[in-house]
């Protein structure tokens, strides 16, 4: 379990380096378009083992849900990158768990705590104290990082109730699979193909690009999804804020990004936040709402199984896992 969280809590906070350091001389979305076809055609090989063949409906549920988490959520990040320090960025994506909760609120009818209600204030607080004038960063693109942050918090709430395969690796394949061609798409229509050039292949982008996909991308998915299976969701959720220190930190280190007392202020509030969000007992009023199952939620949205009337306790099981399970970065 140690090295399980310690694998979430360190490669989902360092992707945030590598994407601006690929950043420097890779195309944005042309480089997250070729990392999720390699993760996802080697995920969709093993997943897909010994299991029927997906439905179309199955990969419409999988191309909607890639859309929104990583071609709006992972690929805003990687197109802000290119303009705002890392930290700053994954600072920005840490209030994730705060649009699920309002987007379930607003949309869904849960009745937020006091203390997720706070967390909602005091959240929203730091990333304005974050994205203001004169702050260092750019405002224009910094307030388009937080509009697109929002795409994976509702692309999370859609995959608790759309019709994906139940396997969560096959789910998030098929995912990036999807999204890998619409970021691609995107990347030509906005000319990113004249963006390419030898330095693309220099040493430090490719062995940054190698680590996205074969760390962030496949291992600590891989992590995530046994820490759903065999580990609280109160501890497995801790994630949500040591991801973003841990981004600051390295960003600081290795590339001598500045932090000024409003990035520390804000940030301090952002983890505040997260953490009353993540630690709020929410009620549920809808008892025969279906949600998704804390094993089958991955970090690219998983299946949404069936609830069994004749297991209320694991009913239970799934609510709470939903908003921890939503949580992940995209980075």
């Amino acid at each position: 379990m140690a090295l399980a969280l310690a694998t979430v809590y360190l490669v989902w906070g360092s992707t945030y380096l590598a994407i601006r350091v690929t950043d420097r001389s890779m195309p944005p979305l042309l480089m997250s378009s070729v990392r999720f076809l390699i993760a996802g055609v080697a995920l969709y090989a093993f997943a897909s083992r010994g299991r029927a063949r997906a439905t179309r409906r199955e990969w419409l549920s999988a191309a909607i849900v890639g859309a929104a988490l990583l071609l709006v959520g992972n690929g805003g990040v990687a197109w802000a990158e290119t303009r705002l320090d890392s930290g700053f960025a994954a600072l920005i994506v840490a209030i994730i768990p705060l649009y699920v909760a309002l987007f379930d609120r607003l949309f869904f009818g849960r009745r937020l705590t006091t203390p997720a209600i706070a967390g909602l204030v005091i959240g929203f607080a730091g990333v304005a104290l974050l994205v203001r004038p004169g702050g260092g960063n750019s405002v224009g693109v910094a307030l388009i990082l937080v509009a697109t942050t929002s795409a994976w918090a509702g692309g999370s709430l859609y995959a608790r109730g759309a019709q994906l395969p139940s396997s969560p690796l096959l789910s998030a394949s098929m995912q990036m699979l999807a999204a890998s061609v619409f970021l691609g798409v995107a990347g030509l229509i906005g000319g990113e193909a004249n963006d390419i050039h030898r330095d693309s292949f220099a040493g430090k982008p490719l062995i940054a690009f190698t680590y996205l996909v074969l760390i962030g991308s496949l291992i600590a998915f891989s992590a995530y999804a046994w820490l759903l299976k065999n580990v609280r969701i109160s501890v497995v959720a801790t994630y949500a804020f040591v991801n973003p220190v841990v981004a600051v930190a390295l960003g600081t280190v290795f590339l001598n990004e500045d932090i000024g007392w409003s990035t520390v202020v804000a940030g301090a509030a952002i983890v505040l936040a997260v953490v009353l969000i993540v630690t709020a007992k929410q009620r549920y009023p809808e008892d025969h709402e279906e949600l998704q199952s804390a094993t089958a939620q991955a970090p690219a949205g998983g299946g949404a199984p069936r609830r069994d009337p004749a297991r209320p306790g694991t009913v239970r099981a799934w609510r709470r896992a939903l908003l921890a399970g939503a949580r992940h970065g995209p980075g």
